[in-house]
């Protein structure tokens, strides 16, 4: 079992490359960083996670400058997205700032990804809420075919591009690990056609009791189209953090567990940070 940290890097909190070397300190494998380029203030989509929006969600940092500032400040921590909106970025510039993440952190960076839940925000960024998942799709085999291709085109409904060359490649080959967060009616298909895993989430409440079958239909499916399940990474993201919580992820096939943190006060913040490593010990 792998053990995780997740947290809205922002103003108010300590910077990211500190809270990433006690991270480090404390034995985690990696640090996942949530990504919300504004909040629409006529918002009028309801959050999942409860009736009012927390403060976090307006200030959070660019996940990807949060990641390369942790990246620089341990040698051997993970940095991941979690999750990158990809549906608010060009594709080209993305596969550019995936790729140079990976670089400057020598190949320890997670491409968490997902739709959104925000239909407001999503839409400020031209993109039509409904069809989300579809340009999705293209926009990461786009990104993959840039990777791995030292000349590159693609040409689908939403990205469409002549041959192309995207320099640096990401050290990682043939790219980061593809990671889907969300739990929809067709995540599963999407995670078998372009992702490496996937990522529930629990908010810290509860280890959903249906979980070690949903993993096995995953492992299964994987499987049916020829790929290893073995490599089908499985990430809880908002793990309850208690022992319970932790054992109950094991036992349904979890590899990697992420445990949410509030954004506090420094002092608050490695506080909380060791009752979490605690669990790690």
């Amino acid at each position: 079992m792998q053990y995780a940290i997740t947290i809205f890097p922002t103003e108010y909190t300590a910077p990211p490359d500190e809270i990433a070397r006690r991270v480090e300190e404390r034995g985690f494998e990696s640090i996942w960083f949530p990504e919300h380029t504004h909040i629409p203030a006529a918002r009028k989509t309801p959050w999942p996670g409860g009736p009012e929006l927390p403060r976090e969600y307006y200030h959070t940092l660019d996940p990807f400058v949060a990641c390369t500032a942790a990246a620089m400040a341990t040698r051997e921590l993970k940095v991941a997205t979690g999750i990158c909106l990809v549906i608010q970025h060009h594709p080209i510039t993305l596969a550019k700032l995936v790729s140079s993440v990976d670089r400057v952190s020598n190949g320890r960076f997670i491409f968490g990804i997902g739709g959104g839940w925000n239909k407001e925000e999503v839409e400020h960024h031209g993109t039509a809420f409904k069809t989300r998942f579809r340009l999705l799709r293209e926009r990461v085999l786009a990104m993959k075919a840039l990777w791995t291709q030292e000349k590159a085109q693609f040409h689908g409904n939403f990205v469409d591009f002549e041959e192309s060359v995207m320099n640096p490649k990401p050290v990682q080959q043939p790219h980061p690990p593809i990671i889907m967060g969300g739990d929809g009616a067709t995540t599963f298909d999407r995670i078998i056609e372009f992702c490496d895993g996937w990522m529930p989430i629990t908010r810290g409440v509860s280890v959903p009791p249906d979980l070690a079958g949903k993993i096995t239909e995953l492992r299964r499916r994987f499987e049916g189209v020829g790929r290893d399940p073995d490599k089908l990474s499985i990430s809880l993201f908002g793990c309850p953090p208690t022992r319970e919580g932790v054992d109950d992820a094991e036992r349904a096939g979890v590899g990697r567990v992420v445990f949410g943190v509030r954004p506090d006060e420094p002092a608050e913040l490695w506080k909380t940070l060791d009752e979490r490593a605690k669990l790690v010990r």
